[in-house]
């Protein structure tokens, strides 16, 4: 129906999309900038440091939904941290931009993939097109 490409360049097309996370009961939403395919996965890349880390090492369920051109996406799955080198390393190369705050070695850089993820595109002109990755 449709592919784990699809939905990357829908997420990097709109540029900021929101991604919720669940700190104990209560669900925290913050706006993100990255989506990269490796290895055919879905990636998303943060800090450490910050809460959105701490929350998805402690629930790894999250969702995405992003809004451009009077269609919507929602990316629900798990969220899985990959610590190895070449994927951090293929998200930096491929937002180089995020080498002024963000390295290999940092101890900082974190990156993270969907699993058991269902993705749905909605609009209030045609039928929702979903599947699962």
């Amino acid at each position: 129906m449709g592919d784990i490409n699809k939905v990357a360049e829908f997420l990097k097309e709109a540029g900021t999309y929101y991604l919720a996370t669940v700190d104990g009961d209560q669900p925290r939403v913050r706006p993100f900038g990255t989506a990269h395919i490796f290895e055919g996965k879905l990636y998303i890349q943060t800090g450490k440091v910050k809460d959105v880390s701490k929350q998805l090492h402690a629930n790894p369920k999250a969702e995405a939904c992003v809004f451009k051109d009077g269609v919507w996406l929602r990316v629900s799955g798990e969220l899985i941290a990959d610590d190895r080198r070449e994927a951090v390393s293929s998200m930096l190369d491929a937002y180089p931009e995020l080498r002024n705050m963000y390295s290999e070695d940092d101890g900082n850089t974190e990156v993270f993939y969907f699993q058991n993820a269902t993705a749905t595109f909605s609009s209030f002109t045609a039928a929702p097109e979903t599947f699962d990755f």
